[in-house]
């Protein structure tokens, strides 16, 4: 098993881990399944996520690691232990069983960002700004931000592109 894939193995068992949600932290019956809800659609994004980035080959294991050190403040990190297995860990800035796997779902949107930004643009075309004098690349009409955020949106769905990537 490569690398990549290895990486890959750990945050899919980090996410397939057990929440820890604790019914004693919430007031009510109500607010507790709301939370879970919300845990549970993190886990289905942290999925697609995952998958996206596993099937391009242009991603790398660095890659992920760089996105892991950047995005999220950090917090999520994937480390070979010294048997020379990847392990993952989060140090956690909150209650752990709220923000894991969203930490996980930002390194991936940030690995997903940079490989398209970085590999994936169109031959960008120039557009002259008569306001500001300005000349400015435009990918089929749109700034490049804009133009990434409409192929999320394409792939992944509104919901899940404009939670993870703006």
């Amino acid at each position: 098993m490569n690398r990549k894939q290895q990486i890959i193995t750990a945050i899919r068992a980090f996410v397939a881990q057990r929440s820890g949600i604790e019914f004693a932290n919430y007031g009510d019956v109500t607010s507790y399944r709301a939370e879970q809800r919300s845990i549970t659609k993190d886990l289905r994004h942290a999925r697609t996520l995952i998958r996206a980035v596993e099937w391009r080959d242009g991603i790398t294991a660095d890659d992920i690691l760089a996105a892991a050190k950047g995005a999220y403040r950090g917090r999520l990190t994937i480390v070979t232990r010294d048997d020379g297995a990847i392990a993952v860990d989060y140090c956690t800035g909150q209650y752990f069983p709220v923000v894991y796997r969203k930490a996980v779902c930002a390194v991936m949107a940030s690995c997903l960002w940079d490989y398209m930004r970085d590999q994936c643009m169109p031959e960008p075309t120039l557009h002259h700004n008569s306001e500001t004098g300005e000349t400015l690349h435009r990918y089929n009409g749109m700034r490049p931000g804009d133009y990434l955020r409409a192929s999320f949106k394409k792939e992944f769905g509104r919901g899940m592109a404009s939670r993870w990537f703006n």
